[in-house]
């Protein structure tokens, strides 16, 4: 049930302004609703996508949590830590680096649970016959869960 009325939200946010500007970045078009968990959650996007970023599976690993969902527009949901983190491995470490769209992340906080963070990022190609490419800004959506032990990464939604 839980799930049904996460995806229901996803879908009435989606229509209700996202699906419609897909690949637009409106930078700095919302102001926090509190500086401070902005600012926690900016870093903790920093902490994990440096650790993306250098194949640190560990932090990785630690960051999201045990009972993650991942979806992705293209490979669907994964719900394995275990598995995202070989396919990280597999696919993005020494291949690709991920940089925030400056400018474009919003955060805004969920009520006796955390926060949610949307923006834009684009994606590097460091390695192979690409290397250099750059990909055009991709909208992405993390569920962040406080807990007693620090932020974890709940929910993740990647759109390319």
């Amino acid at each position: 049930m839980k799930q049904r009325y996460f995806l229901l939200l996803m879908a009435a946010f989606c229509f209700g302004n996202a699906c419609f500007a897909q690949n637009t970045v409106n930078p700095g078009s919302k102001k926090p609703v509190s500086q401070e968990l902005f600012d926690t959650i900016a870093r903790m996007d920093s902490i994990f996508f440096t650790a993306y970023n250098n194949c640190d599976l560990v932090t990785q690993g630690n960051i999201y949590s045990d009972s993650i969902e991942f979806y992705h527009d293209k490979g669907g949901l994964n719900t394995s830590k275990k598995e995202i983190l070989e396919s990280t491995h597999k696919n993005i470490c020494g291949q690709v680096t991920r940089q925030l769209v400056k400018g474009s992340m919003e955060v805004y906080p969920i009520k006796d649970y955390g926060a949610v963070e949307m923006g834009f990022h684009t994606f590097h190609k460091i390695s192979g016959p690409e290397a250099g490419d750059t990909s055009a800004p991709d909208r992405f959506i993390v569920i962040w869960k406080k807990q007693s032990n620090g932020w974890k990464i709940t929910r993740v939604i990647s759109l390319h």
